[in-house]
């Protein structure tokens, strides 16, 4: 699981934004819609992506320091942190 519920919440809203944000480029695209208008919202779908993903990293980040302390949960290396900002790059 990542993060509680608080944290988890705005994550949610924002993949949902970005659910509907791309059914309506679909539908512009099927439409005829102008490119810019449909390029401008396809770099908003995008935005919404990218940031509900750089929260799921962070919120990942900061449990896996919390469980540090765990004696049965391994940290992170610094490989896989890596790994996991670049997928978002």
């Amino acid at each position: 699981m990542i993060g509680d519920e608080n944290t988890i919440a705005p994550v949610l809203n924002r993949l949902r934004r970005a659910h509907g944000q791309l059914a309506g480029v679909i539908a512009m695209i099927e439409a005829g819609r102008d490119c810019k208008d449909v390029v401008t919202q396809l770099a908003a779908v995008s935005r919404a992506l990218d940031r509900a993903g750089f929260k799921i990293v962070a919120t990942g980040l900061r449990e896996c320091l919390d469980r540090q302390d765990d004696e049965n949960t391994d940290p992170l290396t610094i490989d896989e942190l890596e790994k996991l900002f670049l997928a978002l790059a």
